[in-house]
Parts: structure tokens; sequence; C-alpha cells
């Protein structure tokens, strides 16, 4: 594992906690070795994650889509900023600069950038892990949802299995860089085709 795709707000929310993080994991990132690829705005959880591995001595590739370069205010002191033209173009790309994928706190940006490389992962598009940092309880219902799917039959365990949550960054990285992709089994069964 050399980059860690990062999804996350780009507002700070409601909590310091929020902020904190952010500040803490782009420095456990940079302490690592470990570059970070994001969304290459300079506002909110996205600017500060950021600045922690930019201060913290890291690399960090932003990939912005060319309409969202003044509205998110792109970072100015990226080590590298590539400006794409769609936001499909955006996804493509920091999946493809990156070797694992975090969702920190985040809106329906981060919800969907986190969903569409999960679900790629279920398909067999890339083996690359995907984890969610759960801060300060952010997520905890949206896990209670996802392990809900489970029970009702719409996720097959080993594909929730694939996505790996923690509340403290350094577990997360640690089991990001451990992470085996399971034996993909069929999720559609040739008698519900």
């Amino acid at each position: 594992m050399r980059r860690v795709c990062v999804f996350c707000g780009s507002s700070s929310g409601a909590r310091p906690e929020y902020q904190t993080a952010a500040l803490n994991f782009g420095q456990l990132l940079a302490g690592r070795g470990l570059g970070l690829v994001y969304g290459g705005g300079n506002v909110g959880l996205m600017g500060a994650l950021a600045d922690a591995v930019l201060a913290s001595g890291g690399s960090v590739i932003g990939v912005i889509p060319r309409a969202l370069l003044l509205k998110e205010v792109a970072h100015p002191g990226l080590t590298e900023l590539r400006v794409v033209p769609s936001m499909h173009e955006r996804k493509a790309l920091m999946a493809e600069l990156a070797d694992a994928f975090v969702a920190l706190p985040g809106g329906i940006g981060t919800l969907e950038e986190l969903f569409e490389v999960w679900s790629w992962a279920q398909l067999g598009l890339h083996r690359k892990p995907c984890g969610l940092l759960d801060v300060a309880g952010y997520y905890a219902p949206l896990i209670q949802f996802i392990d809900y799917s489970v029970d009702e039959g719409f996720v097959h365990g080993p594909h929730r299995g694939m996505l790996c949550v923690e509340t403290d960054g350094a577990l997360l990285l640690d089991r990001l860089a451990r992470y085996q992709p399971p034996a993909m089994p069929r999720w559609i069964e040739p008698s519900n085709a």
C-alpha cells in the first residue's frame, strides 16, 4: 500500500472531533509514508486532511473536476493537482491512483464515492480494501443499516466483510494493509435472474 484515497466532507461538520480526526488521520498517513489521494479541495475536512499530510512531510495528489475548481476552492499547495473534465473522471482517476480507500465523515458525495468503490470491489473490478473511519459514532447508523441489509438478504456477508470499519485510524490502516479480498460468491442466483 503506497497511497490511500480518502473521501471526506468539504465542510467541517458540527463537531470538532471530525476536524481533529481529519488532522490526525493526515498525520498518520504521512507518518507511515503513505501518500494521500483526495478530491483536491482546500475547505472543510478535505482541506484539514491535506494540510495535515503536507505539514507532516507527506505527498498529496488532489483530483478536482474543472467545474468545481473554483467552487471547492482548490488547494494551492498540493504535491500535485490534477484537473479533470467531470466527476466520473475524477472518481476513476482517484481509484486508479490509490491502493486503498477510506471514508471519513462527509455528506452525500462522500457516501456516493465510498459506495461506488465498495460496489466495484463487490463486482470484482478491483481488489483494493475499502474502509470506514467511524468518528464519534458518525457512521454508526449507516453501519447498522448495512448490517440490517445483510440480515434481510440484500448484502452477502462476504461483501459486508469487504468494508473494514474502525473507530481508530491506526487500526483501520493496519486492517487495510492486511486486507485479503474474499472469494467472490455469486450474489444473483440463476433462478432469480
